[in-house]
């Protein structure tokens, strides 16, 4: 007997901002510096293969250092990121130095690039684009640039707080990657709050700049850690969130996780396909073994190759 097709096909469960969060967190990244990475006695017992690990350049890093732990890194099987602080680098030469020591030492190929944070620069660059006109990265066979976003703006290149030479560099950043074969995404500071950060990637593409974002994210900590944090680093209307948590007092002694953040950028992407936020960037401050976790239990534990 002929079998009789089904005409009331079971239908798959729709997607939810749940899933699309844990879809945002897989392929994640993290970052770490040379004294927190020692602390961690093998990367490959909390991150997934070919995790993308930045090592941030904190002032007063020994170069030694920076090169030591992304020698680590890629011996245990990661995609290594390093920062290259603008402001903190003397000159050429010492760009060049540092280029090639990474590259061949560590076999590096990537980098994320950044003014740095200083208020002027101790040398010969003030700013990103000045590192990248060099053509250094291009000669030592660096493939992909990434360059730092801010959502809640940056005092330190916008003193009015209006955004606006933010925003061009960033339109010079995205003319560069077209005109050229370079693979650049924007990596942003952490933030605490959906909105912002969705009015922010908006104006990005009404801009014209159409790089992915991989958004800053908080990682697992303490109420008073990350207030600490937010203010140091000029977190803005976001921070709203920890200081309406910070009023109520049964919250006070259990850590602050990201649930709701990544929700909500789920919720906003399911509904606008073309927005940019393409995946997740922790900044451990709770500590990366609590991170790690966080991304596991979340979603992101699927293995992958670091592309995006």
């Amino acid at each position: 007997m002929a079998k009789i097709r089904n005409l009331f096909p079971t239908r798959r469960p729709a997607p939810t901002p749940a899933a699309g969060a844990a879809a945002l967190l897989d392929g994640f990244s993290i970052e770490v510096t040379p004294r927190t990475a020692s602390r961690i006695a093998d990367f490959r017992t909390l991150l997934p293969a070919g995790t993308r690990v930045y090592i941030a350049h904190i002032d007063g890093a020994p170069i030694e250092d920076m090169v030591a732990t992304a020698a680590r890194l890629r011996e245990e099987g990661f995609a290594v990121m390093p920062h290259f602080p603008a402001r903190l680098i003397a000159d050429r030469a010492t760009l060049k130095e540092w280029i090639g020591r990474y590259r061949d030492e560590a076999g590096v190929d990537q980098t994320l690039l950044l003014a740095g944070g200083l208020p002027a620069p101790r040398g010969a660059f003030s700013d990103s684009m000045q590192l990248i006109e060099t053509g250094l990265f291009d000669k030592a066979g660096f493939t992909r640039l990434h360059v730092a976003g801010h959502p809640e703006g940056n005092r330190d290149i916008d003193p009015d707080g209006d955004g606006a030479r933010a925003m061009a560099a960033l339109r010079w950043k995205a003319g560069f990657a077209e005109r050229t074969d370079a693979q650049m995404a924007i990596v942003t500071q952490f933030c605490f709050e959906a909105a912002p950060v969705i009015a922010w990637a908006d104006r990005l593409r009404d801009e014209g700049v159409n790089l992915p974002i991989h958004i800053g994210v908080p990682g697992p900590a303490r109420l008073q850690t990350l207030i600490r944090f937010a203010l140091a680093c000029g977190v803005g209307p976001s921070l709203r969130v920890l200081q309406r948590r910070a009023a109520d007092v049964t919250k006070l002694v259990t850590p602050f996780t990201p649930e709701r953040f990544l929700t909500d950028l789920a919720a906003h992407k399911m509904a606008n396909p073309d927005f940019t936020i393409a995946k997740t960037h922790f900044f451990p401050l709770g500590g990366i073994a609590n991170a790690a976790e966080f991304a596991r239990a979340f979603g992101g534990a699927r293995r992958f190759v670091a592309t995006g």
